[in-house]
């Protein structure tokens, strides 16, 4: 929690220029950012540089500066994304090249008519984001949405819209992700209500941000399924001879999922740092552990014991990992934009205009987040500076409001991702996207996310 509070510290910039230079200039920048991608056909990696220059330019700041934020928010997105992305990557290629992704699928579409997939696809995103980071669960979840559309022969966006609902609704409102926790410390919420609030309040905007939505998204932009994970042609060079059952394949899925909630009970039940249970704890159910667990658990369930020899389990590890090199540097360059914009202090700005308006606490902490993420692209910082600005305003509020303030503010963090986000980026080169699409699919996803969110907890607030 300390470092978080560090983060918060360090991301309450001063604003570099006037209000109205900062604007134009962000709007600039994100404007050449889409126009190089989509008029020029310039790689993502290339306009994500250029953009951060001229957003800086624009700014006044020096470019030696400039270039010393974006390399830094470029480094901390790969070392923190980008192992997770590796490793999700290993996981995601022995789930394919093993069959399970293949018992998964024939599990979920055998039991699922057609109308029904994209409920079962929400509900399969929800789980597995409940205590697991966004990135590493759409890393781990691409193969079965993969194999899922191509079964069923629907648009990829129809089932991974709902997935990508599930997983995003969880990291805005429900602990142990690091948002909505460092709201519940600043604000001083009750976790356990903020829990079961947040869940409330997810299950429905899931529902109308995923299968409601996704319905609609995959009638207006039809993707076909890649066959990156579909191995019928590659079984017998594999040389698997059975694939895992449907009861290993779910455990070994859900083992770095369980691993990382069991961190989160840890935290509450002993909340005691130097407690040698938790500490423990603490480290098995960090996000890297945990998923460096998760694939030697693989190596085994999905390699060993489907038939591979040492050989053909490090072809296949090895084969992970060049797909995604082109990945890794365009999120990682997203990360780059997103820290120039942080350091520009623009995300200061906006909060304090937002601050002078005269509206209920609730709508102000949402405003505020959804300022914060529109010009920074970081659903974490909007939420640690939404709150950290509106802690006096909540004093004297119950505990059931404090709570509902904390999901305010988490459903604005949610708004409208777009090209200053590495999620946005994520989504584009799995998905196969274009920038035109993605902000079609997913962002306006991300948009019906935000606002249904903000209206449930606007209800709830009628009688809490």
């Amino acid at each position: 929690m300390s470092a978080l509070l560090t983060v918060l510290a360090d991301d309450l910039v001063e604003p570099v220029a006037p209000g109205w230079q900062l604007i134009l200039a962000t709007l600039v920048a994100i404007a050449l950012i889409v126009v190089l991608i989509t008029v020029v056909k310039l790689n993502p990696f290339l306009a994500l540089i250029l953009g951060g220059l001229a957003m800086g330019a624009l700014a006044g700041e020096n470019l030696i500066d400039v270039m010393a934020s974006f390399t830094a928010g470029f480094g901390t997105t790969a070392a923190g994304v980008g192992v997770l992305i590796a490793l999700g990557a290993i996981f995601a290629k022995l789930l394919a090249d093993s069959g399970g992704a293949d018992q998964v699928v024939d599990t979920i579409v055998g039991r699922a008519s057609g109308r029904m997939l994209p409920w079962a696809m929400a509900a399969v995103g929800a789980i597995i984001g409940l205590p697991m980071f966004f990135e590493i669960g759409l890393v781990m979840l691409m193969p079965v949405i993969y194999l899922v559309a191509r079964r069923a022969q629907v648009s990829l966006i129809t089932v991974g819209i709902p997935a990508l609902a599930g997983l995003s609704a969880m990291h805005g409102f429900v602990p142990p992700h690091p948002g909505p926790v460092t709201a519940i410390d600043l604000l001083h919420a009750d976790l356990g209500v903020t829990l079961a609030l947040g869940i409330l309040v997810a299950v429905p905007t899931i529902i109308v941000a995923g299968p409601l939505y996704g319905t609609l998204a995959g009638r207006w932009v039809v993707v076909e399924p890649p066959t990156t994970y579909d191995t019928d042609g590659e079984r017998e060079a594999v040389d698997v001879d059975r694939r895992p059952s449907f009861a290993v394949t779910i455990a070994t899925i859900l083992l770095p999922v369980a691993l990382m909630l069991s961190k989160a009970l840890a935290d509450v039940l002993i909340d005691d740092p130097e407690n040698g249970v938790q500490k423990v704890f603490d480290v098995i159910g960090a996000p890297f552990i945990a998923l460096l667990i998760g694939v030697l658990v693989a190596m085994v369930t999905f390699g060993v014991r489907v038939g591979m020899d040492r050989s053909v389990l490090s072809e296949t590890v090895s084969a992970s990992l060049p797909p995604i090199a082109g990945i890794l540097l365009i999120v990682a360059a997203g990360g780059g934009f997103k820290q120039v914009l942080v350091d520009s202090g623009i995300g200061t700005l906006l909060a304090d205009w937002a601050r002078d308006a005269n509206i209920s606490v609730l709508l102000l902490g949402w405003v505020i987040a959804v300022l914060i993420r529109l010009a920074t692209g970081s659903a974490t910082i909007a939420t640690i500076t939404a709150s950290s600005l509106i802690v006096d305003l909540v004093a004297g509020m119950s505990t059931g409001e404090v709570s509902l303030v904390v999901l305010a503010v988490g459903a604005g963090s949610l708004f409208f991702s777009h090209v200053n986000d590495a999620g946005f980026w994520l989504v584009n080169q799995y998905f196969g996207l274009t920038v035109g699409q993605t902000v079609k699919t997913w962002s306006i996803m991300e948009t019906v996310l935000s606002v249904s969110g903000l209206l449930c907890v606007l209800l709830l607030s009628l009688v809490i």
